[in-house]
């Protein structure tokens, strides 16, 4: 039994498939397969049940993957420790971020990162919660940056910012004309949302939880539009299909002065209220395993995103 047998059979019960799981383990398929049989031929059990449609992890290939994971963990650990005897900061740092945050904090952290640990480069990640989640618990990447709430995966976890929420509304609608805005009167607007697996789609929800229960008969909702990405969102707002919310990080600076200058390619304008009273907000935080080792390489990450500007957030220690 090797680590490298234990790594094919973590690839094959996380991909479903041999052939996806040779490309990520950068193999040939018959290389993984040969190795797979081996191991299988050595503990004398069935891992893995093979069919057209899809492969299947047997009940017992289950709790050895789990296993294997386990040891496959631990053995980087050594190397971590390793390299942390001579220099917790050296060597790259992978990073999560989900689809709502990374363009819009990624561009100011890289740059804290190069300017104060630039022998610690960020591999970078995007993707959905659930997503990221998986990667943590198999290793593929070192911590992520979320929003709250998520599924308790046993993570350690420090809240870096509330990050309020403001409606963005094309500059000829009626709201235009205010200086903020009231959930009470979204609720009769056509809502843009995000689709789903975006967990900032369930935010938006959770402010009109009404077009969760939507039907083409319910009372002052008309219809509502799906986009793949915030920006994808503003785009159908500017061009007067609807409302939306969105996060305080993803509002360009020139949108919040008093007066902003129009763009040759916005025709018309978003504009952006913040919410009556209290706004609505969520909680962006860095999550990591609590077995990684290289404490100085979180709280260096954690000091660089507290550098970067994030303009109109609630910074927590």
């Amino acid at each position: 039994m090797t680590l490298t047998e234990l790594k094919y059979i973590v690839a094959v019960a996380r991909e479903r498939h041999f052939g996806k799981a040779a490309e990520a383990c950068y193999v040939s398929q018959p290389t993984l397969s040969v190795a797979v049989k081996k191991l299988e031929e050595e503990l004398d059990v069935k891992l893995f049940e093979r069919n057209a449609a899809e492969i299947a992890v047997t009940p017992l290939g289950e709790e050895i993957v789990r296993q294997a994971q386990s040891v496959l963990e631990q053995a980087a650990n050594i190397k971590e420790i390793a390299k942390r005897g001579k220099d917790p900061l050296a060597g790259p740092l992978t990073l999560g971020v989900i689809y709502t945050i990374g363009p819009y904090l990624l561009p100011d952290l890289v740059r804290q990162m190069i300017a104060h640990t630039p022998q610690m480069p960020l591999m970078l990640q995007e993707n959905f919660t659930v997503k990221l989640l998986e990667m943590l618990r198999t290793g593929e990447i070192d911590c992520a940056i979320l929003a709250e709430p998520f599924p308790d995966a046993g993570l350690a976890v420090a809240a870096l910012y509330d990050e309020p929420f403001l409606a963005a509304v094309p500059i000829n609608h009626p709201l235009a004309a205010q200086d903020s805005v009231t959930t009470e009167e979204l609720k009769r607007e056509t809502m843009l949302l995000l689709g789903s697996g975006h967990c900032f789609r369930d935010h938006v929800l959770e402010v009109c939880p009404e077009f969760s229960r939507f039907s083409s008969n319910a009372e002052g909702i008309r219809k509502s539009f799906e986009g793949s990405s915030l920006e994808t969102i503003k785009h159908m707002v500017a061009a007067g299909m609807g409302v939306t919310l969105v996060p305080r990080l993803s509002v360009p600076k020139e949108a919040m002065q008093a007066k902003p200058r129009r763009k040759r390619d916005e025709d018309p304008y978003v504009k952006y209220l913040p919410f009556v009273g209290d706004p609505p907000t969520r909680r962006v935080v860095l999550v990591w395993r609590r077995s990684f080792t290289r404490y100085e390489a979180i709280a260096a990450l954690r000091n660089a995103i507290y550098a970067c500007e994030l303009p109109g957030v609630i910074r927590l220690s």
